[in-house]
């Protein structure tokens, strides 16, 4: 019997090929497993960082400054806001100083603290009634114009909203030198 082995094949169902597993096999298929599950791993945090930020409802960074009993008529004063930011899981507070004054109307008006010409701080003078500041001379009138100096434009406005008897303001910072009004 020259066929034996070929025949006892044939009589348990033909020509099969058995499966088997070589240990190349096994760890070629155990090393993709694992590198499936590292790439699933990383790819979550990555979509959570990409994806999810455009997802969160965005709210504009309006800070309370107080009761509107601290602004004055017509007389401009130097008050603080804190901010609030975060980065990341990173919070921070800052404390941001503006100008404000209450016009007859009842209108807020707030000033940014930074003069136009080159960023410097200005303060309000009681005695002349103007806004001056100190490091090239600008002067500026209760509304923030332009009376003298090298500044290229008027002072830079804040927005403000009234909600009950409590003040809110958006603070901003802008580029100094520029003859409009453009924001960092």
């Amino acid at each position: 019997m020259v066929n034996d082995k070929s025949s006892s094949s044939r009589r348990m169902g033909g020509n099969k090929k058995t499966a088997e597993v070589t240990r190349r096999g096994f760890f070629g298929k155990t090393i993709a497993a694992i590198m499936g599950l590292i790439g699933f791993g990383l790819g979550i945090p990555l979509f959570g960082y990409a994806v999810l930020p455009t997802l969160k409802k965005r709210e504009e960074p309006w800070s309370e400054v107080g009761p509107l009993e601290l602004i004055e008529l017509n007389r401009p004063k130097e008050l603080e806001v804190v901010r609030s930011s975060s980065s990341g899981w990173m919070k921070s507070n800052t404390v941001r100083s503006f100008w404000a004054y209450k016009k007859p109307d009842g209108e807020v008006v707030a000033f940014s603290p930074i003069c136009t010409h080159l960023g410097c701080g200005y303060r309000w003078s009681d005695a002349d009634q103007q806004f001056l500041c100190p490091c090239h001379n600008s002067v500026f009138d209760l509304e923030g114009k332009v009376l003298a100096g090298p500044a290229p434009r008027p002072l830079d406005t804040l927005p403000t909203k009234i909600e009950g008897d409590r003040l809110f303001i958006l603070y901003q910072e802008f580029k100094a030198g520029l003859p409009k009004k453009e924001a960092i």
